[in-house]
């Protein structure tokens, strides 16, 4: 490992300093937490990372553990979710040593555990080939052909089948199992093709008829990366000689618990006590009754066809029209009224007129006039006292409040006079905040109900000076079409906003309250058509699944 002499150092003197300072302010760990969140910020592609909802959820699944491995740890998320107990052992070993190295020292100062670290390739060269661990944990790369198919073809692990050159996944799943005591659990975070590919039909075959495989759990889409896809989580459990293997299988489907975008940070906790739920009452009877949507028992013999496909929508029956006739009636009255506001708040007819020619400004011009500030949000690593939300970038752009949550890990800083925490920033009624990159075109003025929150990541907020500037009339130019592309920068296919450069007319205070009052009407009528849209997407989807399922009557 690269070790920097005093020379190298020198430069690093001011910022090894105010990380003391920090330190001495914060304490050792939540100054830790803070770089290292500041550290994978800068590296956003470089790493793969778990995120706190499925983190937590598959340490409970595992159940509290003395003695606990992740094979896979990256900086440690897994492991730091563990509810930690006396004498408990924490091991972790990743490919990247720099990962390695971060992880044992954050695993280190989060709890008083024995801290175990590694840095080699695991399936190559595992360095805790004699732990048998009561739980791993284990978020693995996904889809890795060059994961040692060829010179690992006569390895012990593979107890349950060699896995497929393109079947990674399952030697991470048969690693996990032979390095668990025997009724030790181990819980991955899988890839949804894992579940189907006729690759790995045989592997999957076994792991079912052994009993090794309890649960198959899909999660909403945007849980965890890649965002595009529902992945699931495996619930598995190392067989004990001698006993019967399980009968059944638990599946559970989760995407009708969660907005359509899972990584809405208020959908989570219905989503894990849902979840939870199930597993618990599956781990103590061996069975749960079938609950349409959500969770069934499948007999094992029913799965072993030539599929082998484990995946829960192709196995659960659909929900009860989404609630039922009771629920779509109402959820067609909410509509109904929806649509009478939209035209309520339709404006006017636009009339022809002569373009008007205003003397204009920038952005930058007036952060230099103290006529507002102009900050940038760095995400949920420190908050003010009492901040608990983040308002992110899909808030601003979907027109919700903040649905981020702060981490609890890393502790409040004082909060200066602009709201400020730190490097973090937290809103204030009157507020303008903008999204910085994708080139789109938005910008929200910060009422009651979205005040309070921590500014999150890719958004730049403008506070302006209520004597000098309408947040209203800012708002509106700054979301002009021509004054986005003028101040559009690209990089490959990636376009980020440069706010100094948008421009706006320089008016006086009651010229800009006429723009601010029409702006203001407009963005009451986006949001009545937003809610309008939802609902009817909602109603929709209720009837046609009402309709197929036969639980509502054509007529």
């Amino acid at each position: 490992m690269f070790v920097p002499d005093g020379a190298q150092l020198l430069p690093s003197i001011p910022l090894l300093r105010g990380v003391a300072e920090l330190a001495a302010e914060l304490g050792a760990r939540q100054t830790y937490e803070f770089l290292i969140g500041r550290y994978i910020d800068a590296n956003p592609r470089q790493y793969t990372l778990t995120p706190a909802g499925p983190a937590d959820l598959m340490a409970a699944l595992a159940g509290p553990a003395p003695t606990v491995l992740d094979p896979a740890c990256g900086t440690g998320a897994l492991l730091r979710a563990v509810a930690t107990r006396p004498d408990q052992c924490l091991y972790g070993q990743d490919s990247a040593p720099e990962l390695a190295a971060l992880a044992a020292l954050r695993l280190a100062l989060h709890s008083d555990a024995t801290v175990r670290g590694a840095a080699a390739d695991t399936l190559r060269a595992d360095a805790f080939g004699e732990v048998r661990a009561d739980a791993v944990l284990c978020h693995p790369p996904f889809n890795e052909r060059n994961w040692g198919h060829d010179e690992l073809a006569y390895d012990p692990r593979w107890e349950y089948g060699f896995p497929a050159r393109t079947e990674s996944e399952l030697a991470w799943v048969q690693h996990a199992l032979a390095r668990l005591r025997d009724g030790g659990t181990a819980v991955l975070l899988m890839p949804p093709a894992a579940a189907s590919r006729r690759s790995g039909r045989r592997v999957r075959a076994d792991l079912l008829r052994r009993g090794a495989l309890r649960a198959v759990i899909a999660l909403p889409a945007g849980a965890a990366p890649p965002y595009n896809i529902p992945l699931h989580v495996w619930v598995l459990r190392r067989p004990v000689p001698g006993a019967q293997a399980s009968p059944e299988l638990l599946l559970v489907e989760t995407a009708g618990l969660a907005a359509a975008d899972g990584r809405d940070r208020q959908a989570w906790p219905p989503v894990q006590d849902a979840v939870l739920d199930v597993w618990r009452r599956f781990d103590r009877h061996g069975t749960v009754d079938e609950r349409p949507g959500l969770a069934r028992c499948v007999p094992v013999l029913e799965l072993l066809d030539d599929e082998v496909d484990l995946a829960p929508a192709r196995r659960l029956p659909p929900p009860a029209a989404r609630g039922g006739a009771a629920e779509l009636t109402a959820v067609r009255e909410r509509l109904g009224d929806a649509v009478r506001r939209t035209a309520d708040l339709m404006p006017p007819p636009a009339e022809p007129g002569d373009a008007v020619r205003l003397p204009v400004t920038t952005v930058g011009e007036l952060a230099r006039s103290g006529a507002l500030l102009l900050r940038t949000g760095t995400g949920s690593g420190v908050s003010a006292p009492g901040v608990t939300r983040v308002l992110t970038e899909h808030d601003v752009l979907a027109g919700t409040e903040p649905s981020g949550t702060v981490d609890p890990l890393v502790a409040p800083l004082q909060e200066s006079a602009v709201g400020e925490t730190g490097d973090s920033v937290v809103t204030r009624p009157g507020d303008v905040v903008i999204p910085v990159s994708g080139g789109g075109t938005a910008a929200r003025v910060i009422d009651e109900a979205s005040a309070g929150a921590a500014l999150g990541r890719g958004l730049t907020l403008l506070r302006p000076d209520p004597a000098a500037l309408d947040p209203w009339f800012l708002a509106g130019f700054l979301r002009g079409t021509a004054n986005n592309r003028q101040a559009s920068s690209y990089a490959s296919t990636a376009a980020r906003l440069d706010v100094r450069r948008l421009r706006l007319p320089r008016l006086p205070l009651d010229g800009q309250r006429g723009y601010g009052e029409r702006f203001r009407a407009l963005a009451a009528f986006e949001d009545t058509l937003r809610l309008a849209g939802r609902l009817g997407e909602q109603l929709v989807r209720g009837l046609h699944d009402g309709l197929t399922d036969g639980t509502l009557p054509p007529e």
